[in-house]
């Protein structure tokens, strides 16, 4: 009768410690932490974000011809009539004020931020050998990667805004007469490169990015504090790194679908 109940209490214990660790995310599936899971979670809901921008301007871009040789003229003009060519647009490079350098400068950008990636294997790495200063080595490059990358979006924003020298001439009938007026630059309403639209897209999406990966330098910053002054030395683990990286990876790798969609389609 005393084995069963001492066998009866075991039993109930068991269960209790089960319920604690289940709901204190202290079962881990596929032996993934909790902090790491929840990671995967929020990245896996901001693809769909994301998915759903980039095909949004897939379908508002092909809505619009392209621009056509045969119909328009052998000379490329911005017109709100079709689609601007992007070789046209970001041809830009600071510093080299009226060279003509297609792609050139948002290609620096995109180096800039996978190679920013890859500082962010080699801190995940060395958190795995525990090695304090090597975290803190490639987490500065990974740091200044961002804020290299941030300060050459701004850039490009604010070409993009204020446009070029000529500007684009454009023919608008108001009160029954046609008026003509040159538009510099681009805004929510109207830009000089092509429709309404496509200035719209480049601010909301490229502009959504880059708050990503503001935040991804914020947290970045955090990292590496707490790494500099030896928290995860007394945790036993490099862990948090690692949450970091994945959130870092991904932002490069939305950028890689962004710069495909925005500069070579």
């Amino acid at each position: 009768m005393a084995a069963t109940v001492t066998h009866d209490t075991l039993t109930t214990d068991s269960d209790q410690m089960f319920d604690k660790k289940t709901w204190m995310g202290g079962v881990e599936p596929m032996k993934v932490s909790y902090g790491k899971l929840m990671m995967w979670f929020f990245l896996i809901s901001d693809t769909f974000t994301f998915s759903a921008l980039l095909v949004t301007y897939g379908l508002i871009r092909y809505s619009y011809p392209a621009w056509d040789p045969a119909i328009y003229g052998e000379v490329f003009k911005f017109s709100n009539l079709y689609w601007p060519s992007p070789e046209h647009v970001y041809n830009s490079v600071p510093f080299l004020h009226g060279v003509d350098l297609p792609l050139i400068f948002v290609g620096i950008m995109t180096f800039i931020l996978i190679f920013s990636s890859v500082t962010m294997v080699l801190a995940v790495e060395a958190g795995h050998r525990m090695d304090r200063a090597d975290v803190e080595k490639y987490m500065l490059w990974t740091i200044l990667g961002g804020f290299t990358f941030l300060g050459s979006q701004a850039w490009e924003w604010s070409h993009f805004i204020h446009g070029t020298e000529t500007g684009t001439t454009i023919s608008e009938i108001i009160n029954g007469q046609t008026i003509q007026r040159t538009i510099f630059g681009a805004n929510l309403v109207e830009n000089q490169y092509g429709p309404p639209a496509f200035a719209d897209l480049f601010f909301f999406i490229t502009g959504f990015h880059g708050t990503h990966v503001f935040s991804g330098v914020v947290l970045n910053i955090l990292i590496f504090y707490r790494a500099a002054t030896g928290l995860y030395d007394r945790r036993g683990h490099y862990e948090m790194v690692e949450k970091v990286g994945l959130y870092w990876h991904f932002v490069d790798l939305v950028w890689v679908f962004v710069f495909t969609f925005f500069y070579l389609v």
